[in-house]
């Protein structure tokens, strides 16, 4: 059967997306809402757009060029789409369409005013909303002027502003089609918008209704500022009234214009206290309905109010599932981790699966529910000291909740609570045979999962896993492991609060931990310019290097004069440190042993910045600046009263720093190598069930759970519809930002620094590393885009270990996420770099290539330039 070419509203709902695109599949369902009044109207189908776009085959060159296009290229997209809108609009439409068309018209009224709205497929989907991508024509009256407008709706499929969100959004242009919506026109006394959540802070609980006299359009375009009122509860707990001077207004002919406003009535509410709750019970009605928080369209008329569009709200960040109603408290993994983006399924489920606490996904980022250790006065105590220690930020964020006195409950202590509790850092004596012994044991562990999982294929693997990941906790969760973690924190903290208060130091141990031993993450960088120096000799090397494009050119790399020394070099670095990768908290991030080109801008960088031997040098500086600081503390200590005593207890906290801070990095090297070891043995799975035409290519695992995976591998069927709606999900978790806590009600809250110590205009963090340097900013989203020279300041949103081999070459370091006890950090004081982490917005707000100084000791940073 031929699908007709309209549809009534009232015979659509959300299932018929397809067909009505995603604005009329919303009115349709909406229409079919206990309660809910919708204008009546119907759909022109996306099989009335197919055959206007068959008629004009020139339309399929155009499209080919446009989807070959980079985003950024505006001024072709500009031109194309107007070429493919023209050719669309100047088809006319064939005579039955246009009858059919007309016949429905006619049931609303001939000579009726309408709104002839457009309704792409790809719109108003719980992932990416398109708001205003596509037009929208008030007051449209007669069958000729409907026609005309329901032709510019199916051009608007391509205006510049939609083409460049699909491409922005990996959607491609043959996929989306255009519906028409043509429903009667509401002449309202007030209208505007109604958010279900609060869009601000995301909050479920409070909505936010803005109001203006007239048609919505006035406040869509901007014309004027809305009366804006919250509700919580069945109540108003907010509004602001404003001087609204102009109003847009219906013509008795058709088309819309704007009309001033009499004085006496700039002033006035649009609605009262009690339209605003009855109106915001209308849309928990529609948000039930629909399963999401919704941004909804509406107008008054005759004081009943009309819905004229609901679509999800795609900004909120989601909310963890708890199947409960209590309520939550979360804290964002990735702040602490070092990668705020979204991790695929597998990912994050294996980070659930070998993590040592229980952890919550929401928009691909993992959380930590911190509800039980808020409630009771103990616990609290010592999680907000362990925060304010890690992230100020977050501490602020969670006095913030505590402040509001009836969403964390109050219970009585429950005894200690956290990895940290019982660790009796202090008796472990500074001898380096203990970390010796705790590298040795991680190895010894890793080598035999490496040797007993190649036997492994099959459930038996997953079952294999399971155990792998028992041990895998067992040797983070290692009593002296963790011991010698906290002896190495607990000593840099009394370091920096017993010298500031016995020799007004700030941050003494940042240069008292330079070029500390046993530093994995530290090395990493060091050894990397040891590998420019065995290139930089071979100048047919570097040009090789230069134009490397793929991930084949070690192979190639040998035939080149000099090449196979430099092959052999960045062979053995990779066999040591191939298992890393920016995001390497995600298995499903390529490494750098898969993606070894990851490495050449850096090496090359290391090649043109230094001299042969910097690596040596560099250690061996950080290492004599750390013996002359100790010699200075301590002479300037034992000339204090009681100098004796505050000098052997620097001493022994210098030894103890000294010996465990460089371990502080290895925990999480052991973790990454064994993610390498779990990821090759699952893709060789994989790799069987390419084979066998279960899955279409070996990266579909990715977008599947650890257990969903297992269940694939056991009964060879995959739901490939879940694959694609995965990949979906996860391409616009992207556009979401986590936030560092996160309530059960949704939102989002934010921590400040509260200081008043810094220069207006500054840009206020977290000292983590100390000293003062002044430099040009390279604003850096991607490792591999990294172009630095001597005296640089990097800028970017996080830095994970990965990041450390660009540390060797930056004079300072600028972050958004971060800590005092963040890789970035730790890394940051090993090679003496003046840092502050956590700079809200930081990659925004300064651009690349001003001039910027980075108050690493005071912890703040000056735009120069």
């Amino acid at each position: 059967m031929i699908e007709p070419y309209v549809l009534d509203l009232h015979e659509v709902d959300e299932t018929h997306v397809p067909v009505v695109g995603g604005k009329g599949a919303h009115l349709g369902g909406l229409s079919r809402i206990e309660g809910i009044r919708v204008p009546g109207g119907f759909c022109v189908t996306t099989d009335a757009f197919r055959r206007i776009m068959a008629e004009a085959p020139s339309i399929d060159d155009l499209l080919d060029r446009l989807s070959a296009l980079n985003p950024d290229d505006r001024e072709t997209i500009r031109t194309l789409s107007a070429q493919i809108r023209r050719t669309i609009e100047g088809i006319a439409i064939p005579g039955d369409l246009a009858e059919t068309i007309t016949r429905a018209l006619t049931r609303l009224g001939e000579r009726a005013a309408c709104a002839v709205r457009s309704s792409a497929t790809a719109e108003d989907l719980p992932t990416a909303s398109f708001a205003g991508q596509q037009d929208t024509y008030l007051n449209v009256v007669g069958p000729t002027a409907i026609l005309r407008h329901v032709s510019r709706c199916w051009a608007s499929l391509f205006t510049e502003r939609a083409v460049t969100y699909r491409r922005r959004n990996g959607i491609d242009h043959r996929t989306v089609h255009m519906a028409v919506v043509v429903q009667l026109m509401v002449f309202p006394h007030a209208s505007g918008i109604l958010f279900t959540a609060d869009p601000v802070t995301g909050d479920r609980k409070v909505a936010t209704v803005d109001a203006g006299f007239g048609l919505g359009e006035a406040l869509v375009s901007g014309l004027v500022n809305p009366d804006v009122f919250k509700v919580r509860h069945g109540e108003v707990v907010a509004k602001a009234i404003a001087a609204k001077q102009r109003a847009v207004q219906a013509l008795p002919t058709g088309g819309t214009r704007e009309v001033a406003i009499d004085s006496p009535r700039q002033d006035q509410s649009a609605l009262t206290d009690a339209q605003v709750v009855r109106l915001v019970q209308l849309g928990r009605r529609i948000e039930a309905h629909f399963g999401r928080p919704q941004d909804i369209e509406w107008c008054l008329v005759d004081d009943g109010f009309q819905i004229v569009q609901s679509r999800p709200i795609t900004t909120l960040f989601p909310v963890p599932e708890t199947g409960d109603q209590e309520n939550h408290v979360y804290v964002s993994v990735g702040h602490g981790q070092m990668m705020t983006d979204p991790m695929k399924p597998l990912g994050f489920s294996m980070w659930r699966l070998t993590a040592m606490v229980p952890m919550h996904e929401a928009g691909g980022r993992l959380f930590v529910d911190v509800t039980r250790r808020l409630a009771s006065p103990t616990s609290r105590a010592a999680l907000l000291d362990a925060m304010g220690k890690g992230d100020p930020l977050i501490r602020d964020a969670l006095e913030t909740v505590l402040d509001r006195d009836d969403f964390v409950p109050s219970l009585p202590d429950a005894g200690p609570v956290g990895p940290s509790a019982g660790v009796a850092s202090a008796s472990i004596e500074a001898d380096p045979a203990v970390v010796t012994e705790l590298i040795e044991r991680s190895r010894v562990s890793i080598a035999a999962l490496e040797r007993d999982i190649r036997t492994k294929s099959g459930p038996a693997l997953f079952d294999f896993l399971l155990e792998a990941f028992a041990e895998h906790k067992r040797v983070l969760g290692d009593p002296l492991s963790m011991q010698a973690i906290m002896a190495g924190m607990e000593a840099t903290w009394w370091l920096n609060d017993k010298l500031r208060e016995w020799l007004g130091e700030k941050n003494a141990a940042d240069t008292l931990t330079l070029s500390a031993p046993d530093n994995i993450t530290s090395e990493m960088g060091l050894a990397l310019l040891d590998v420019a120096d065995v290139i930089r000799p071979r100048p047919e090397v570097v040009a090789f290097l230069q134009g490397v494009e793929d991930e084949g050119f070690l192979d190639e790399l040998a035939k080149v004069a000099g090449g196979t020394e430099a092959r052999d070099a960045i062979e053995t670095y990779l066999d040591r440190y191939g298992m890393r990768c920016v995001g390497e908290i995600d298995i499903t991030r390529p490494r750098w042993r898969e993606r070894p080109s990851t490495l050449v801008p850096v090496i090359l960088d290391n090649v043109r910045n230094f001299e042969p031997g910097a690596a040596e040098r560099r250690f061996e500086q950080g290492r004599r600046k750390a013996q002359k600081k100790e010699q200075d503390v301590l002479s300037r200590l034992r000339a204090l009263p009681d100098g004796d005593r505050k000098a052997d207890e620097t001493k022994r906290m210098i030894d103890r720093v000294r010996t465990f801070i460089g371990y502080r990095e290895y925990p999480k090297y052991g973790i990454v190598s064994r993610y390498f070891v779990y990821k090759r043995a699952l893709l060789e799975e994989a790799g069987r069930l390419v084979q066998a035409e279960v899955l279409a290519e070996k990266e579909d695992i990715f977008y599947l759970t650890f257990q969903e995976l297992h269940d694939v591998v056991t009964s060879h069927q995959v739901d490939d519809r879940l694959i694609q709606r995965r990949k979906e999900e996860f391409r616009s978790q992207h556009a979401l930002t986590p936030p560092r806590v996160l309530t059960s009600d949704g939102e989002a809250v934010t921590g400040a620094y509260r200081r008043d110590d810094v220069p207006a205009g500054a840009l206020i963090g977290l000292a983590v590393s100390a000293g003062t340097i002044e430099g040009r900013a390279r604003v850096i989203l991607d490792m591999a885009d990294a172009d630095l020279e001597a005296g640089d300041i990097l800028v970017t949103t996080f830095t994970d270990p990965s990041w450390s081999p660009l540390f060797v070459g930056i004079a300072g370091l600028v972050t958004e996420v971060g800590g005092q006890m963040t890789h970035g950090a730790v890394i940051a004081r090993e090679y003496g770099l003046p840092a502050v982490v956590g700079v809200e917005q930081a990659t925004r707000l300064i651009r690349d290539g001003q001039r910027i100084r980075v108050h690493g000791t005071d912890g703040y940073v000056e735009i120069l330039s």
